[in-house]
C-alpha cells in the first residue's frame, strides 16, 4: 500500500501532512474578512430609533400641513387683462406676498389648533377631576348613610330617642355613647323622683328612700342637691327645674342631728355653689350660704382643725370615735378649700377663706414623718395621731386639693403647688411600688409597716397625676404615674367576673389586683376609675380610655341596673351578684358625670376654667377674674 508514492505499512492509516505556510495565511485572510463583513455591517446600519423619529415628526408635519390645508382658501388664478405680470420674478415663481400671506395664515392655523388643543385637554382634564370630585362626595354621602342607619341601629338597642344629632367635635359612636348616659341619669333621677324623692337616697329594689349615717337622721333631699348640676350639664332642663324648685321651697340645713362636715362640704355646699356658678341663680347662693354658716361652729377648736361631725341644730360637734384617739381625719379637714375660697368670692365674706387658711398654716407647721403626711391630727394638741398613710380612704382628697387650689387660683396660689409636690415626691418614695407582673400600685403604711393593699377610692390619683404633671418639673413622668394608675385600676375591674372594680385589691404573693377578703368584694357605684379615664382622655387623647368607660357603661347594666334604679352588687366576682339595694348620691354627682364627659367634646366644662371637687361638682377658675364658658 502507497501514500503519497511511500509504501505504508498493512493495517496503517496513511497520516495527513500538516497545512502549509501559504495554506495558513490565506485561511487567516478568510476569517478576518468574515469577522469584518459581520460586525462592519451593524457599526454601518443607519440608527433606526433616529429613522423612526424622524419618520413620527415628518408624520406630524405632514398631518399639521394637512389640517393646515383644510383651512387655507383656495382661490383661482386671476384673470391678466392688463397684460402686466403678476408675479415679480419669471412666470414659474409665486408672488412673494402671496407666499407671505399663506406663511402668516399657517402660522396663525397652527396657532390656534395647538390652543384648542391645549383648551381640549385642559377641558376632559377638569371634566375628569370633577368626575372623581362627584364620586368622592357620593362615596362619602354612603358613608354618612351608613354610619347614620348604624347609629340609628344603636340607638333603638339602646333605648335613645333617636332624633338627638351629632354635637360639636364628637364622632357618631361618641355621641351614642353620650347619649346612653344621659339616658342613664334620666332614668337614674326618675326613679328617684317616684320612689324617694325629698329623701337623701333611693332604694332601687325595695323602691323606698334610704338615708346613710353621714347624712345623719333627717331627710334632706342629698340625691337632688348631689345631682342638680350634672342635670344642667346634660341638659336635662325639665328635671332641673323640678329640683331647683325643690330646694328652693324644701330644703333646709336646719336638722337636728348628727351630720358629716365633710360630706355635707362636698355635696350640699359644693353642689349649691356649683347651680349658682352654671346658671347665676341668686337662690342657689343664698342656700350655700346658711349651709356654710351651719358648719362653721365645727371649727371651734384649739387649733381651728374641724371636727368630724356637727349637729346644725345645736351647733354641737365632734370627732368619730374610732378616728385614733379623737382625732380629726386628714381627708375630711383637708377637702374644704376649694367650696370655702370660692364661697368667700362670692359673697367677699372673707371668715371663710380664713377657716381653711388656718388649716393650711397648721399643717405647714407640723413636722412630716419623712416627708408623709398622717392620716390623724389631734385638733386640741395639734399633733399627728397613729402614723397610718394612704392615697385612699382617710387621705386621698387631701392631695387632690392641693393641687386644684392652685388651678382654681388661675396659678396664683404657688404655696399650694408647692405643698402638693413635695406631698406626692415624698408619697411616691415610699408608697408607689410596682408589681412582679408589672402593675404600678399603691401600698399603705402603718406605723412604718407596709400593707399591699389599694383602695378603690386611690384611683382618683391617676388623673390627679395627669392634671398636675403641666406644672412639674417632668411632666412626662407624671403623665406617665397617671396612666400606669389608670392601667392597675382598669386590671382591677377586668379581672372580676362581672367588669367591675372591688372595693379594694392587693398585690400579696400570686394576687395582683384582686380582692382577697370577704369584706373587699363589693361595688358601690364608685366613680373614681371612671374620673381618672375622664381626665386621662382629656389630656392624652388616647382614644383606649374612652373604650374602657364604655366598658365600664356595659357593665353598669348589665350588673346594676334594676327596674327601679340603680344599685352597687356585694361580690364582683359572682356572676349572679346580689343587689345592696342602694342608689348611691355620688352616682349621680360623680359616675354617670365622668363617664358622660368622657364621651364630650373638651368645650364642656373645659379644665382651664372649671375644676372639680372630690364630688365631681364643678366650680369656676376664680383668682384673677376669668371668661368661662357654661354648658
Amino acid at each position: 500500500m502507497y501514500h503519497r508514492s511511500r509504501p505504508v505499512p498493512w493495517g496503517a492509516q496513511p497520516r495527513r501532512p500538516p497545512i502549509r505556510l501559504r495554506e495558513r495565511h490565506v485561511l487567516a485572510v478568510g476569517v478576518v474578512l468574515f469577522i469584518a463583513c459581520c460586525f462592519g455591517g451593524f457599526l454601518l446600519l443607519p440608527d433606526l430609533d433616529r429613522v423612526r423619529l424622524d419618520a413620527y415628526i415628518g408624520q406630524k408635519r405632514v398631518a399639521m400641513d394637512s389640517l393646515e390645508d383644510m383651512f387655507i382658501p383656495q382661490l383661482d388664478a386671476p384673470v391678466n387683462t392688463s397684460g402686466r405680470k403678476f408675479r415679480h420674478g419669471p412666470d414659474s415663481e409665486r408672488d412673494p406676498h402671496e407666499e407671505l400671506d399663506e406663511r402668516l395664515l399657517r402660522f396663525k392655523i397652527r396657532a390656534g389648533l395647538v390652543a384648542t388643543t391645549a383648551a381640549v385637554v385642559t377641558k376632559v382634564k377638569e371634566q375628569s377631576t370633577d368626575d372623581r370630585e362627584k364620586r368622592r362626595k357620593e362615596l362619602l354621602e354612603e358613608k354618612r348613610n351608613f354610619l347614620e342607619d348604624k347609629r340609628l341601629d344603636e340607638m333603638k338597642k339602646l333605648n335613645i330617642d333617636p332624633g338627638l344629632k351629632s354635637i360639636d367635635n364628637a364622632t357618631d359612636v361618641d355621641t351614642v355613647r353620650q347619649q346612653k348616659v344621659r339616658e342613664m341619669m334620666k332614668f337614674a333621677w326618675n326613679m328617684y323622683a317616684k320612689y324617694a324623692w325629698g329623701e337623701n337616697e333611693l332604694r332601687p329594689v325595695s323602691k323606698r328612700g334610704h338615708s346613710a349615717g353621714i347624712f345623719g337622721t333627717s331627710a334632706m333631699g342629698a340625691t337632688i342637691i348631689d345631682g342638680l348640676d350634672t342635670l344642667y350639664v346634660m341638659g336635662l332642663m325639665e328635671e332641673f327645674k323640678k329640683g331647683r324648685d325643690w330646694v328652693a321651697a324644701s330644703f333646709s340645713f336646719d336638722v337636728h342631728s348628727e351630720v358629716s362636715v365633710f360630706e355635707a362640704n362636698i355635696r350640699f355646699l359644693a353642689g349649691l355653689l356649683s347651680c349658682f356658678a352654671l346658671t347665676g341663680d341668686e337662690m342657689f347662693k343664698v342656700k350655700a350660704v346658711e349651709v356654710a354658716n351651719k358648719l362653721l361652729p365645727a371649727f371651734n377648736t384649739p387649733t381651728g382643725i374641724p371636727h368630724a361631725t356637727i349637729n346644725p341644730g345645736t351647733g354641737a360637734s365632734q370627732n368619730w370615735g374610732w378616728a385614733s384617739g379623737g382625732c380629726s381625719i386628714l381627708s375630711e379637714f383637708g377637702t374644704l378649700h376649694l367650696e370655702f375660697s370660692y364661697l368667700s368670692h362670692i359673697t367677699g365674706d372673707s371668715q371663710y377663706l380664713n377657716k381653711v387658711n388656718r388649716i393650711r398654716e397648721v399643717l405647714k407647721s407640723l413636722e412630716k414623718p419623712d416627708g408623709l403626711y398622717p392620716n390623724y391630727l389631734n385638733p386640741n394638741t395639734g399633733r399627728w395621731g397613729q402614723h397610718h398613710m394612704c392615697m385612699g380612704a382617710l387621705g386621698d382628697s387631701f392631695y387632690e386639693y392641693l393641687l386644684k387650689s392652685y388651678l382654681q387660683s388661675n396659678n396664683s396660689d404657688a404655696d399650694a403647688l408647692k405643698t402638693y409636690f413635695d406631698a406626692i415626691e415624698a408619697f411616691e418614695r415610699r408608697m408607689v411600688q410596682k408589681s412582679s407582673g408589672g402593675l404600678t400600685h399603691f401600698v399603705e403604711l402603718m406605723n412604718g409597716r407596709i400593707e399591699p393593699k389599694m383602695d378603690h377610692l386611690s384611683c382618683f390619683a391617676g388623673g390627679m397625676f395627669a392634671l398636675g404633671a403641666k406644672w412639674s418639673t417632668n411632666e412626662t413622668h407624671y403623665l406617665q404615674l397617671g396612666a400606669d394608675i389608670a392601667n392597675t385600676c382598669h386590671e382591677s375591674y377586668i379581672r372580676s367576673a362581672t367588669n367591675l372594680g372591688p372595693e379594694a385589691f392587693r398585690f400579696d404573693g400570686s394576687t395582683e389586683a384582686k380582692a382577697v377578703r370577704h369584706n373587699e368584694v363589693y361595688y358601690i357605684l364608685r366613680p373614681e376609675t371612671y374620673e381618672t379615664y375622664f381626665y386621662m382622655w382629656r389630656l392624652t387623647k388616647n382614644s383606649k380610655y374612652r373604650d374602657w368607660g364604655w366598658e365600664a357603661v356595659e357593665a353598669l347594666e348589665k350588673w346594676c341596673r334594676t327596674d327601679s334604679g340603680y344599685s352597687g352588687i356585694k361580690d364582683v366576682y359572682s356572676t349572679d351578684p346580689q343587689k345592696d339595694d342602694v342608689q348611691q348620691s355620688y352616682f349621680l354627682a360623680e359616675t354617670l358625670k365622668y363617664l358622660y364627659l368622657l364621651f364630650s367634646p373638651d368645650d364642656i366644662l373645659p379644665l382651664d376654667q372649671w375644676v372639680f371637687n372630690s364630688e365631681a361638682h364643678p366650680l369656676p377658675v376664680i383668682w384673677p377674674h376669668v371668661n368661662r364658658t357654661r354648658p
